[in-house]
């Protein structure tokens, strides 16, 4: 899904699930795969039923094959259960939560700001979208970004009715700055994807 050339509205119908607030009224008005065979019936197997779903929380993240694999790997590392563990790590990427805390409207433009150095973590630039963020881990907008246009909107609101902040996030909009306060739980996580079919698409 990184890098994805297809556009974001086809994406969605095919996956069942609205990634950006635009595609949300085409989702709505043709919730159904794309093409001319989208409306027909399909049966689905146990093992499209994984694929489908491991593809949901890639596009959510957008994230390459590649990258979902590992995270699968560390989760499955870590103790309690690897679908739990392996959100809790996506959730906690640079990217996501710049997503999360209102400082940007979709995971694409979130990824754009951080690897166009817009971001610091903790002070210091960060340009990596997968940097792992740890709970006291604070973010900032760097001084010389913060008054672009896409950061004036963010401070102004516009981006607030994309979702509530999670509780795990502390959030200064007027400063452009958030806090991981804590590691997030499953059911915080605004995410749409049954993470235990993912775990048995990588067990199988």
């Amino acid at each position: 899904m990184a890098n994805q050339k297809r556009p974001k509205v086809k994406i969605a119908r095919a996956l069942g699930i609205p990634l950006t607030p635009k595609s949300v009224k085409y989702f709505e008005a043709r919730p159904y795969p794309p093409g001319q065979h989208g409306r027909g019936r399909k049966q689905n197997s146990d093992y499209k039923v994984r694929l489908l779903e491991k593809q949901r929380l890639r596009a959510q993240y957008d994230l390459s094959e590649t990258q979902l694999s590992r995270a699968f790997d560390r989760a499955r590392k870590v103790e309690g259960k690897t679908g739990e563990a392996l959100i809790a790590l996506l959730e906690t990427r640079l990217d996501a939560l710049v997503l999360r805390s209102g400082i940007a409207r979709t995971i694409y433009q979130a990824r754009q700001m951080v690897v166009h150095g817009h971001i610091e973590v903790n002070g210091q630039k960060v340009n990596r979208p997968s940097f792992q963020m740890k709970p006291g881990f604070v973010v900032t907008v760097r001084e010389r970004s913060k008054e672009k246009t896409p950061f004036v909107v963010a401070r102004e609101g516009g981006n607030a009715g994309e979702g509530q902040t999670p509780k795990y996030l502390e959030v200064n909009l007027k400063a452009l700055a958030f806090r991981l306060d804590r590691l997030p739980q499953r059911r915080e996580v605004p995410v749409i994807c049954d993470e235990q079919l993912v775990v048995e698409y990588y067990s199988r």
